[in-house]
């Protein structure tokens, strides 16, 4: 849980530009405005509240949440799992303020029954990972070698998803032979149930190569593993959907964080964490 002292909500600088119609507006303008009129209104008193986020959002958020809170005097608790397994628990009566899932897939089946709206703030893409100083991969092709350690997200969780969406892809390009997604998936050792836990296989030594998402590939993580390049026609962004719950007790404060994700602050630190903007 991220805590700070209450304090008086500070005033967020108003444009002195004259007005353009709302359409033309970025979506970093339109959260600054929100969160500006929320708090000259008095509509943000302090909260206690629950975001529910997919684990590749581990760094960023806990980032995140730390600068809203200072700025607001919320106080922000964050349960990171995989996206599967916070719909599941979402759709089981789990309470929170909000959810922001690393896919569509998951997040889509909510609208109108547990979120409310659907806002993406992020994208990522896929990247390969190895240990620090092997030369066993180099590129795609590379992955079939027999006796390689693949290890990928399982079925359910984005990462791993998107990873069958590669391999399709790869397939069908014909680029690196027959039956390459046979082939790949021989080499697969374990599926993880978040993608964290796949990186964390390369750090430990325990796999050859991994599939995750290119923010997976933190300051710390730097350290002990490298990262592969997907060839551009097969490292597609993917959208990261975010939405306020219908029953959150403190849907401003929500509302008020989901803005924060979207205004210059926030795509600052989100894009420091390896993430692309929300367009």
């Amino acid at each position: 849980m991220n805590h700070c002292p209450t304090r008086p909500l500070p005033i967020w600088p108003l444009l002195t530009r004259a007005p353009r119609p709302a359409r033309s507006r970025p979506l970093s303008l339109l959260a600054g405005l929100f969160l500006t009129g929320l708090f000259l209104t008095g509509g943000a008193q302090a909260a206690a509240l629950t975001v529910f986020a997919a684990s590749s959002l581990t760094d960023a958020f806990t980032e995140i949440g730390r600068e809203f809170d200072r700025n607001t005097g919320n106080r922000t608790t964050f349960q990171f799992a995989g996206s599967q397994t916070l719909r599941t628990q979402l759709e089981n009566g789990a309470r929170a303020d909000v959810f922001a899932s690393a896919s569509d897939t998951q997040f889509t089946p909510l609208l109108g029954k547990v979120v409310a709206a659907r806002q993406v703030f992020a994208r990522n893409t896929l990247t390969v990972i190895v240990p620090r100083g092997s030369g066993r991969v180099r590129t795609l092709a590379d992955l079939t070698r027999p006796g390689l350690r693949i290890v990928i997200a399982a079925p359910g969780v984005p990462a791993g998803e998107y990873t069958r969406q590669l391999l399709s892809a790869v397939d069908r390009a014909g680029t690196y032979g027959r039956d390459y997604p046979a082939r790949f998936m021989k080499n697969v050792v374990s599926e993880e149930p978040n993608v964290r836990q796949v990186a964390l296989k390369v750090q430990l030594g325990e796999a050859d190569a991994a599939v995750v998402y290119s923010s997976d590939v933190t300051p710390a993580l730097k350290a002990r593993v490298q990262a592969v390049a997907l060839p551009g026609r097969f490292a597609a962004l993917t959208p990261y959907p975010v939405g306020v719950t219908l029953d959150s007790r403190s849907a401003p404060q929500a509302r008020a964080f989901v803005a924060y994700l979207l205004s210059a602050d926030g795509q600052r630190i989100l894009r420091k964490w390896g993430f692309r903007s929300a367009r």
